[in-house]
């Protein structure tokens, strides 16, 4: 009996530990939070995508595209389906973010990546602003920097920084990740 109970508590644990949650935010400025719930079986799709990444610029390419599947996953579990690029489009509808909800919300998408080894040439750093012409064009996004070593990129100024931008997108789309020397100067689409 206490053997059955052994491997029931080792499956259950298992099976526990294959899920997670993130708090994805919205609501302009992180207002509103939802726990969002991944399956094993999405985290597994997401970790053979990741994992057919060969080097650091197939998996910038690779992460985009995760990056629009965990924000349409959580969109499923909460009104950021709703959620249009930009801050005009929206239409005032429940689940709306600005970019200080993408660019929280998307670390932490990030983060949950990178605790589960699924990146392998970047590592996530905190979220950076831009302000161009004044105070009044503010924007954040998240940050991934590539590991020193994962490419020939890295010079003088250090290993190369990206930002990883889903503000730009409808929900579920794939992210923008741009150099983030580039964002800082106002690349992107235009929304």
């Amino acid at each position: 009996m206490r053997a059955w109970l052994a491997v029931f508590l080792l499956a259950w644990a298992g099976w526990a530990a294959a899920e997670e949650r993130v708090l994805v935010c919205y609501g302009y400025g992180c207002l509103a939070e939802d726990s969002i719930r991944y399956t094993d079986g999405q985290l597994g799709t997401v970790r053979r995508m990741l994992f057919a990444a060969t080097d650091a610029e197939s998996e910038r390419r690779i992460l985009a595209d995760v990056i629009g599947l965990l924000y349409g996953w959580a969109g499923e579990q909460s009104d950021i389906a709703n959620d249009r690029a930009g801050n005009f489009n929206d239409d005032n509808r429940p689940g709306k973010m600005d970019c200080i909800d993408h660019s929280t919300s998307t670390t932490r998408l990030l983060r949950l990546l990178a605790d589960r080894g699924y990146l392998r040439w970047h590592r996530v750093l905190e979220p950076q602003v831009r302000s161009l012409a004044s105070v009044l064009f503010v924007h954040w996004s998240a940050v991934i920097e590539e590991w020193p070593g994962a490419e020939e990129t890295a010079g003088e100024a250090g290993p190369a920084r990206f930002a990883v931008d889903s503000w730009f997108v409808d929900n579920g789309y794939p992210a923008v990740i741009l150099p983030l020397e580039e964002w800082k100067k106002g690349a992107g689409p235009d929304v």
